[in-house]
């Protein structure tokens, strides 16, 4: 959000086309479906429906690392409580959710579907470098 358009939403945000991963598919098709959209979150979907997001973290950390096999185990298992963002929220509640969520990713819904997701880079190539710093520190930081 800049200082001279403060009536920005979401929507101006985020990157838009955010692809969903159904919740039966396995990680390893995550992992892919990453890589092929230079992403490292994805909404996890059931029955066209978001119900959680899965990162690329969370398939090192809780499948890999944990010495599970990524090609079984699922999507949905891993994906953690969502939180999201209307299309139509302004800036302000858009970092107000990952900051008090510490949370590097926010997928922005409309009519209950993804529209898109923000991001880091998102945030860095729209807020002024002062609004960027304190989000950082707030997240990285916490309260």
């Amino acid at each position: 959000m800049t200082h001279e358009h403060p009536h920005e939403t979401a929507r101006d945000l985020m990157s838009p086309g955010a692809e969903c991963i159904q919740a039966h598919e396995t990680l390893d098709r995550a992992a892919q479906m990453m890589r092929d959209s230079g992403v490292g979150a994805l909404p996890v979907c059931h029955d066209d429906r978001v119900t959680g997001i899965i990162t690329d973290r969370d398939i090192v950390i809780k499948c890999v690392a944990g010495g599970k096999d990524p090609a079984r185990v699922r999507a949905g298992d891993l994906a953690t409580g969502l939180v999201w963002v209307r299309a139509d929220a302004t800036v302000k509640e858009a970092l107000s959710r990952m900051e008090q969520h510490q949370i590097k990713r926010l997928p922005v819904l409309e009519d209950e579907h993804v529209v898109g997701m923000i991001s880091e880079a998102d945030l860095a190539r729209h807020l002024p470098d002062d609004q960027l710093a304190e989000f950082v520190h707030r997240v990285y930081a916490g309260p």
